[in-house]
């Protein structure tokens, strides 16, 4: 069996952009009777898993993975962490 290194991806939105799956959540939980939520807000995570042989270093070429495809750049931002 081949080895395997993985990288995730943290992808959310900017400070400041409108999150509307995140007030349609939090207006849900308030429904529910959960109304000490004073915002929430959406996101996305990304596990890449990569070959144990790739080259260079896996947390620049994830982060040019987020930058190429996974995230906005306008409205989104990221973060990549080993694991």
């Amino acid at each position: 069996m081949s080895q395997s290194r993985k990288m995730t991806c943290h992808i959310h939105l900017k400070k400041g952009v409108l999150d509307p799956q995140g007030v349609t959540i939090k207006q849900a939980l308030e429904n529910l009777g959960y109304d000490d939520v004073l915002e929430v807000r959406s996101s996305k995570v990304f596990t890449l898993t990569f070959r144990e042989d790739t080259d260079g270093d896996l947390t620049l070429r994830a982060q040019e993975i987020c930058r190429k495809l996974l995230a906005n750049p306008v409205i989104e931002q990221f973060t990549v962490e080993e694991g």
